[in-house]
């Protein structure tokens, strides 16, 4: 297989690989390809009913997880052709993982990546936030709505730029230029949002007090029944403010999707409790994946 840099060329064959995907993980979006691209360093090829990915970072070459429909592969035949000598896939969705594991039986060792699970929550739940788990939740949510002269937009072309300068400003609380992993984020969405009109599936929204942007959420149409939210920041002055972009975001924009994808915790303790916290509904468990020979 040939790989090429990744381009927007590769949208559309990838994306129709990625829709009969039988387990569909964040990471392989291609707009999450297209944001991390600058960090990661992606390499895309097509091949065996696949796409193919390699992160060429640093001279340091790593192996995602390949695209498709995994249940028409003949693996033992990818396996022995494109990796004799055996092969390492990171961030490998627990459905493909176990598949492997079967196909290839005591060749196949899974390595558990909890930092890489995504947290997968009922969008009823979290526009609703009923009964007691989420009561701290609903009551910033209102302390919010009643302390505030606020309006809600859909994002659009015309206001990526004031998203952008707010996503500055955030940057500059947060100090992203002394965070490798910020400054990488920061790097990302201005990818994302620098070629808003030229991915496909994205949609965000905006939440203005006295005509400022004090929060706003990036996300994609995943599949059919679930999406995805790539990015959300909110204005920390304002309290309450990333429970108010969370609940009506999803009300007036993604009402018609049953699941909200909202990514990993990256292995960090306050963000895997801040997950946690509005009670994940399941998991896209992931794993390494070492096929030896």
């Amino acid at each position: 297989m040939e790989y090429c840099p990744l381009s927007l060329e590769h949208q559309h064959p990838y994306r129709s690989l990625l829709a009969v995907t039988p387990e569909k993980s964040s990471d392989y979006s291609f707009a999450t390809l297209w944001g991390w691209h600058s960090y990661a360093g992606y390499e895309m090829a097509f091949g065996y009913g696949l796409a193919w990915l390699m992160i060429n970072r640093e001279g340091k070459i790593f192996r995602g997880c390949p695209v498709g429909d995994w249940d028409r592969v003949d693996w033992k035949r990818v396996i022995d052709e494109e990796f004799p000598e055996g092969a390492v896939f990171e961030r490998v969705p627990s459905r493909l993982a176990l598949l492997l594991e079967r196909v290839f039986p005591g060749r196949v060792e899974l390595e558990p990546q909890r930092a890489e699970w995504e947290y997968v929550y009922s969008v009823k739940d979290l526009i609703g936030l009923q009964g007691n788990r989420y009561h701290k939740k609903k009551n910033l949510y209102r302390q919010f709505l009643r302390d505030h002269d606020w309006i809600f937009e859909p994002m659009a072309s015309e206001t990526i730029p004031e998203v952008l300068a707010m996503q500055a400003e955030w940057c500059a609380w947060k100090n992203c230029s002394g965070s490798e992993s910020l400054a990488a984020e920061n790097e990302a969405v201005k990818r994302v949002l620098g070629s808003w009109d030229n991915l496909e599936g994205l949609l965000g929204g905006i939440i203005r007090v006295d005509g400022a942007i004090v929060a706003y959420t990036v996300a994609e149409r995943f599949s059919p029944d679930t999406l995805v939210i790539h990015f959300e920041k909110g204005n920390p002055a304002f309290k309450g403010v990333y429970q108010a972009i969370n609940q009506v975001f999803l009300e007036r924009e993604g009402s018609g999707f049953t699941w909200v994808n909202r990514q990993q915790d990256a292995g960090e303790p306050g963000m895997r409790q801040a997950k946690l916290s509005y009670h994940p509904s399941r998991f896209v468990e992931k794993f390494r994946v070492r096929i030896s020979v």
